[in-house]
């Protein structure tokens, strides 16, 4: 991925569309046994190399505005990732949710959560399971 940056800029999510709580841009990061074997399934998908770096063990793909991240030893199981702040474009919002309002909202609604962001401003992440155990990042970059 390009540095936060580089990427194109948008003013803020379109307005109108469904949901409560803006999340940014969704992408599956999948944990995968042979990195090279994935790569190669999802490029007959239609997805290409967009980020990430096999010797650091795991890539990028997209497909259009679909994201799909290859992980090998990083993590058990696949996880559901949200980044506040970009685009499923990859374009940077001038105006998001931050992470840290996002962590508020959840524990409001009494989602527990398995790591918090700290109180500051910048890059942070927080991490959660849905009911059936499937793990939930919620990852901004800036």
């Amino acid at each position: 991925m390009p540095e936060p940056d580089e990427l194109p800029t948008a003013p803020s999510a379109p307005t109108g569309l469904p949901g409560r709580l803006e999340l940014g841009a969704f992408s599956v990061s999948l944990s995968v046994a042979d990195l090279e074997a994935s790569r190669v399934f999802y490029e007959k998908l239609g997805f290409e190399v967009t980020g990430g770096a096999v010797e650091q063990n795991y890539l990028i793909l997209k497909n259009g505005e679909t994201t799909i991240g290859l992980f090998h030893g990083m993590f058990e199981g696949n996880i559901l990732t949200f980044n506040p702040g970009l685009t499923n474009r990859m374009e940077r919002l001038e105006s998001y949710a931050d992470v840290r309002a996002i962590q508020a909202a959840l524990e409001d609604e009494g989602v527990q959560l398995q790591t918090r962001a700290e109180d500051a401003d910048g890059p942070a992440s927080i991490t959660f399971t849905d009911p059936d155990g499937n793990a939930v990042l919620i990852d901004q970059f800036f």
